[in-house]
C-alpha cells in the first residue's frame, strides 16, 4: 500500500528553546512526522536574524506566508519550525521544510546556542541553504565560524572525538543564498557564475600565520565538509520601504530580476535536493527523522555530543523492529481473510502461505536496515512458520468439526437402533455391519477434500468398536470360527484406517517440506538481492566521498598548497585502506549469515527426515500386521 502524503496547512515548532537555554522537541510536530511513510527531503535554512530566510522557505513551501515574517529588528523564529508538504517535483516523497532561528542575536545569552542549532540543521538537513546579505566577504564568512566547531558537536563514530575528516560522508549539500546582492560578478574585469563567485570567496592563502590560519580555517571547513556547493545572488526585492511587507505584495510590485532567481533558486531545491540518508545511503523517512530529531536534541540538551554512528545503529534497531512487524502484518492480514474461509484443502493453505510469506519477506526487505547478521530476518522467519502451524491446526479443527458434524449425523438412527436393542438379534451383526458400512460410503463422499477426514473416521470406528464386538458375541448365527475371523477382520479395518490417517499425516509433512524448501529459496534470493543493493549503495557513498577529496586535492595542488594536498592525498589512501577492510569484513559477515541459514536449512531436512523415516517405519509394521489379519468375507464388511 503506497504511504499516504502528509500536507500541513502552516508551519509548526519542532524544537523549541526552554528556559535556561535547553531545546526540546515538540510532540506535535513528532506526531505529524510519525504519519510519514514516505521518503523525506529535508531542506534547511540558517542564516543571521533578520536576513529574509522565512520569505525563501515560504516560496518553497508554494505559499506567500506561513513561516513568519519579522518587521523589526528583532528575531523572529525562535528554535526550528518545521513545515511538510508533498514533494513538488517527486512524486512519493515529502518536503520537509526547517526554518531556524537567526544566528548572532545579541538577546540571545548562551554563546553556545546557535551552534547547536546550526548543528542540528546539519545533522536533519539533506540540503543546507546558508542566508545572508550583501556579498560573500570576510565578514559573511566570519559569520558562518559556527562550522569550525562542529567538530565539537558532532562526531562520526564513539571513539572520533574531534576528527572530521568523514564529515563530507554524512553533511548535506549545501547552498549560499545572497540576498540584495548589488555588486556585479565579476573577477578581474570578467563576468563569473554565481557559483564562480563563492569558489573564488573560498580561496584560501598561502601562508601560516596566525591571522592567515584564521582566514583559512572556515574557509577549509566549508570546502571539506560540503564539497556539493552552489550559489544564488538575489537582487534587492523592491523599494526599501516594501521591504518591511514583502510576503504581502504582489508579483508585480517586486523586481523581476529578484523574481526570476527566487524561481530558478526554488526549482534547483526541487530537482537537485536528495532525499536525506543516513550511513549506507539508508532512506530516512517521516518517522525516522523524528527518531532522529528526538535523539540528537536529547543528547545535545545533555551535554553530550550526537553520533551519527550510534544513531544508526539505533535506528536500525527501531527499523528492524518495525520491519518484522511490517512482515508479519502482510501475513497475517493475508491469512485471516482465507481463514474465514475455512475448512480449505491442504494445498490451498500451502499456496497462500508461500504468496504471503514471499510478500512479508520482501515487505521485511524494503524497510530493514543493516540487519547484518540476519537477527531480525530469522526473528521474522520462526514467527512465519509458527503461525503457519497455527493456521493449519485451525483448518484442521474445523474440518474436524464439519466431518464429527457429519458422523454425527450419519449415524443418527444407527445411534437410536442401538440404544433401542434393534441389534441385539440373530443375524443383528450382518445388519449392524450393513449399516455402518453405508455410513462409510456415505462420509466418504462427502469429504474427500476436507482434512483430518481419515483421522475423525479411525476415532468413530474406534468408538464403535465395543458395540460391535457385543453384537458379535451375542450373534448367535454366527459360528464361532466366523466370530473369530469377522474379529480378525475387524483389526484389519482399524488399522487400514488408522494407516490411511497416518498417510494423510505423511501428506501433510511432505506439503510442509514444499512449502520449507520454497521459503528458503525465496529468502536466500532476498537476502542476496538486499545485499547486491546495499553493496552498491556503500560503493556509491564511497565513491562520492573519495571523488569530492582528489577534487579538493587537485584544486590545493593547482593553487600551491602542496601541504594541505599531500594531507588530502593521505586521507584518500586511508580512506581506500578502510574501505577495503570494511568490505573484507562485511564480505565475511555476509557469508557467515548465509552459512547461517544454510545450517538452519540442513538441520531442518534432518528433521523432516526423520519423520519422514518414523512415518514410514510405523507404516510398513503396520502393513505387516494387516496381512497377518486377513481372513475370509462372512459378512464382516466394515467391523
Amino acid at each position: 500500500m503506497a504511504a499516504v502524503p502528509v500536507a500541513m496547512q502552516e508551519p509548526v515548532c519542532l524544537i523549541n528553546n526552554e528556559e535556561g537555554g535547553g531545546l526540546s522537541v515538540q510532540q506535535e510536530a513528532l506526531e505529524i512526522l510519525q504519519q510519514i511513510q514516505q521518503p523525506v527531503v529535508v531542506v534547511t535554512i540558517v542564516g543571521p536574524y533578520r536576513s529574509g530566510k522565512s520569505y525563501l522557505m515560504n516560496r518553497l513551501a508554494g505559499k506567500e506566508t506561513g513561516f513568519a515574517l519579522g518587521n523589526t529588528i528583532e528575531s523572529k523564529t525562535k528554535g526550528i519550525w518545521m513545515w511538510c508538504v508533498p514533494h513538488p517535483s517527486k512524486e512519493g516523497h515529502t518536503l520537509v521544510l526547517l526554518d531556524t532561528e537567526g544566528l548572532g542575536d545579541v538577546n540571545k545569552g548562551d554563546s553556545k546556542h546557535d551552534t547547536k542549532i546550526f548543528a542540528l540543521a546539519i545533522l536533519l538537513s539533506s540540503t543546507l541553504v546558508f542566508n545572508s546579505r550583501g556579498t560573500i566577504d570576510n565578514k559573511a564568512i566570519e559569520e558562518l565560524q559556527y562550522v569550525t566547531e562542529l567538530s565539537n558537536y558532532i562526531k562520526v563514530k564513539s571513539s572520533d572525538e574531534g576528527d572530521d575528516t568523514e564529515f563530507v560522508r554524512f553533511f548535506p549539500n549545501f547552498i549560499w543564498a545572497v540576498r540584495d546582492f548589488t555588486l556585479e560578478r565579476k573577477i578581474d574585469s570578467k563576468e563569473v557564475t554565481e557559483d564562480e563567485y563563492l569558489e573564488y570567496a573560498l580561496q584560501l592563502k598561502p601562508g601560516r600565520s596566525r591571522n592567515v590560519m584564521e582566514y583559512n580555517l572556515p574557509r577549509e571547513c566549508i570546502r571539506n565538509y560540503f564539497p556539493s556547493r552552489r550559489c544564488f545572488t538575489f537582487p534587492v526585492p523592491t523599494h526599501p520601504d516594501n521591504m518591511s511587507r514583502l510576503e504581502s505584495l504582489n508579483p508585480d510590485e517586486l523586481s523581476r530580476e529578484f523574481l526570476r532567481v527566487a524561481e530558478h533558486f526554488c526549482k534547483f531545491v526541487f530537482m537537485q535536493s536528495e532525499v536525506k540518508s543516513l550511513k549506507d545511503g539508508y532512506e530516512v523517512n517521516g518517522k525516522v527523522l523524528g527518531h532522529l530529531a528526538k535523539m540528537y536534541v536529547d543528547t545535545i540538551s545533555s551535554g553530550g555530543m550526537p553520533c551519527l554512528e550510534n544513531a544508526v545503529i539505533t535506528i536500525s534497531e527501531l527499523e528492524n523492529k518495525a520491519a518484522v512487524e511490517d512482515g508479519t502484518r502482510v501475513y497475517q492480514t493475508g491469512m485471516e481473510q482465507l481463514k474465514q474461509s475455512f475448512p480449505v484443502e491442504l494445498t490451498v493453505v500451502s499456496a497462500e502461505h508461500q504468496s504471503l510469506y514471499t510478500m512479508a519477506i520482501q515487505t521485511f526487505m524494503n524497510r530493514c536496515f543493516k540487519d547484518d547478521e540476519g537477527k531480525y530476518l530469522n526473528s521474522l522467519e520462526k514467527d512465519l512458520h509458527q503461525r503457519f502451524d497455527q493456521y493449519l491446526h485451525h483448518n484442521e479443527k474445523a474440518s474436524k468439526k464439519i466431518c464429527q458434524d457429519l458422523l454425527t449425523s450419519l449415524s443418527a438412527k444407527m445411534t437410536d437402533q442401538l440404544q433401542k436393542g434393534f441389534y441385539a438379534k440373530p443375524g443383528g451383526y450382518k445388519l449392524f455391519s450393513k449399516d455402518m458400512e453405508s455410513i462409510v460410503e456415505e462420509y466418504n463422499s462427502q469429504t474427500t477434500k476436507l482434512v483430518k477426514a481419515k483421522d475423525v473416521m479411525e476415532e468413530f470406528l474406534r468408538s464403535k468398536h465395543m458395540e460391535a464386538e457385543s453384537i458379535r458375541q451375542a450373534d448367535t448365527k454366527l459360528s464361532e470360527q466366523e466370530k473369530q475371523i469377522c474379529e480378525e477382520r475387524e483389526r484389519a479395518l482399524l488399522l487400514q484406517q488408522k494407516m490411511e490417517a497416518e498417510e494423510e499425516e505423511r501428506r501433510k509433512l511432505e506439503v510442509k517440506m514444499e512449502a520449507d524448501r520454497e521459503n528458503y529459496e525465496e529468502r536466500m534470493k532476498q537476502i542476496e538481492k538486499k545485499g547486491e543493493e546495499e553493496r552498491k549503495l556503500k560503493e556509491k557513498e564511497f565513491e562520492k566521498v573519495l571523488e569530492s577529496k582528489m577534487r579538493e586535492q587537485k584544486q590545493m595542488l593547482e593553487k600551491g598548497f602542496d601541504e594541505k594536498a599531500e594531507k588530502l592525498k593521505q586521507e584518500v589512501e586511508e580512506d581506500r585502506r578502510k574501505h577495503k577492510e570494511d568490505q573484507a569484513v562485511q564480505a565475511k559477515q555476509f557469508e557467515q549469515m548465509m552459512e547461517n541459514f544454510r545450517s538452519d536449512r540442513k538441520d531442518q531436512d534432518q528433521r523432516h527426515q526423520q519423520s519422514m523415516a518414523l512415518m514410514q517405519q510405523q507404516h510398513q509394521q503396520a502393513m505387516a500386521k494387516m496381512q497377518q489379519s486377513g481372513g475370509s468375507d462372512s459378512g464382516c464388511t466394515i467391523l
